[in-house]
């Protein structure tokens, strides 16, 4: 599974953070990983410097082996925190579909 983090030049995106953030998306998407070729993150200041409660977003975009891309984001006050939370709906929206598929094909 390839793995790519993009941030906006409002995010401070440093390779430790990219790092932190790949080392958690590996491990909570760990069992899906023969079934997804590619995770795009993007990390983007949504409100400049205003800062606000939610001025931070992340989207994930997952892209299954043969499949049409899935996509989620949130909002949050930081970087990890947007991240976290885009990762926990992705990894129902993956259940959701993996299993669909899982049911189809029996």
């Amino acid at each position: 599974m390839d793995f790519q983090f993009n941030s906006d030049n409002n995010i401070e995106g440093t390779s430790d953070m990219a790092d932190r953030v790949e080392a958690r998306i590996r491990e909570r998407l760990a069992r899906f990983d023969s079934r997804l070729t590619r995770i795009a993150v993007h990390v983007r200041d949504i409100d400049g410097a205003t800062d606000g409660p939610d001025g931070v977003e992340a989207s994930i975009e997952a892209r299954p082996a043969g499949g049409q891309p899935i996509a989620v984001s949130d909002r949050a006050d930081v970087p990890e925190t947007a991240v976290n939370r885009a990762l926990k709906k992705l990894v129902a929206r993956l259940d959701s579909e993996f299993g669909k598929m899982d049911r189809v094909r029996r």
